[in-house]
């Protein structure tokens, strides 16, 4: 077993950590591919990664992105076809996934039936030969992380499929790993207790301090519990940052459609003042971007702008510097907080816009009225820039 020392990374990283202080996960160089009936498969492509102690990590992205495969790697069930696998410095690859002090929650949990939940959360500490009244307090103390208290005696069928969840959780966690990995573990849960138990997780991985790496699809436990969130397309990180970086700066089209909803425009530079950019569309109107990049009257650009950065107005809009666009309502959608409008455009595409409902309905457009969308040059995002 290799005992070398991870190379330098490349890779923002939060909590001012110092360069002597290992990450708890760092993957460098890490390629996966397979042979699928005689076709070469890359699923995951030279990949460099450092994760944080004590962070909430997700990995994002569509089925077959290669979330769920670098998980693997990382646990040690799928070994790479090349690159390293340190766990807080030390080199792991090659080493079996029960030498690598993490540990793994599935979105079956994988309960014994006819174990308690004490017995099932027990389980681990007592293969390991762990004394009873150490068994005892860390169960204990453990489950009443997780909320389980008084519910020792219980078997997983007399439990709510939540209660299930925490109960796997809990069997992860009091083993204390270095890194627990959560293979979409709330896929099963309706939607209310899907979202009660994201608070949850996130309340949870807090109090035990432990590196949480999270594998998901869905954008909204990613944005509501991590602290940072690699999105994954074809087998690469298309964007690492923070969830307000990624939901406000997305960085690549892909990211920009498949995290949230978003407008995008694509156009020819009309003219350029310093860093304001804009795109004219006569008297329809303009879209107003600032870029940092150098551009010049002519040259193609695109631009993301969200939903609800956008004003709709069915009268003369106030005065503004920023993006003005005239439009027609071609559908309405009430959603109860919010009203969603789909507005035709010079612009191209057809704009979404959430406009909160917090007018009476007397004010709300309707299809086939004719509107003024309006949004401050701030909010329009340039792609690739």
């Amino acid at each position: 077993m290799s005992t070398s020392s991870p190379p330098s990374v490349a890779t923002a990283r939060p909590g001012g950590r110092s360069a002597t202080e290992h990450p708890a996960i760092e993957l460098v160089g890490v390629h996966k591919e397979y042979l699928s009936h005689g076709d070469r498969v890359h699923a995951v492509r030279r990949m460099d990664l450092a994760i944080d102690r004590g962070e909430f990590f997700s990995l994002l992205g569509p089925s077959g992105c290669g979330k769920t495969t670098t998980m693997r790697i990382i646990a040690g069930f799928e070994e790479p076809t090349a690159g390293t696998v340190f766990l807080d410095g030390r080199d792991v690859t090659g080493v079996s996934p029960n030498k690598r002090d993490v540990n793994m929650v599935f979105q079956s949990y994988a309960l014994f039936p006819h174990l308690t939940t004490y017995q099932n959360v027990a389980f681990g500490l007592e293969r390991k030969k762990v004394n009873k009244s150490e068994i005892r307090r860390r169960v204990a103390e453990i489950m009443d992380i997780v909320s389980l208290t008084g519910m020792e005696k219980r078997a997983p069928r007399e439990m709510s499929g939540g209660q299930q969840q925490r109960v796997a959780l809990a069997r992860a966690l009091v083993n204390r790993p270095r890194a627990l990995l959560l293979d979409e573990p709330l896929g099963a849960l309706d939607l209310k207790l899907r979202q009660q138990m994201q608070i949850e997780l996130k309340r949870i991985q807090r109090e035990v301090g432990i590196t949480f790496v999270y594998v998901t699809h869905d954008q909204g436990e990613a944005l509501t519990m991590s602290d940072r969130i690699a999105v994954m397309d074809a087998g690469v990180i298309e964007q690492l940052g923070t969830p307000r970086e990624i939901y406000e700066r997305p960085t690549t089209r892909f990211v920009a459609g498949f995290i949230g909803t978003s407008n995008l425009i694509s156009g020819r530079v009309d003219s350029v003042a310093e860093n304001r950019v804009v795109l004219s569309y006569g008297d329809q109107g303009r879209v107003v971007v600032s870029m940092a990049r150098t551009v010049a009257p002519g040259d193609a650009v695109e631009i993301s702008v969200r939903p609800e950065k956008i004003d709709l107005h069915r009268g003369t809009p106030p005065a503004t510097d920023g993006s003005v666009l005239t439009g027609v309502v071609t559908e309405v959608v009430y959603h109860g907080t919010s009203t969603n409008y789909t507005v035709s455009t010079a612009a191209g595409p057809e704009f979404v816009v959430f406009d909160q409902n917090a007018t009476t309905a007397d004010d709300l457009a309707e299809r086939g009225d004719r509107v003024v969308l309006t949004w401050a040059p701030q909010h329009s995002y340039p792609i690739g820039a």
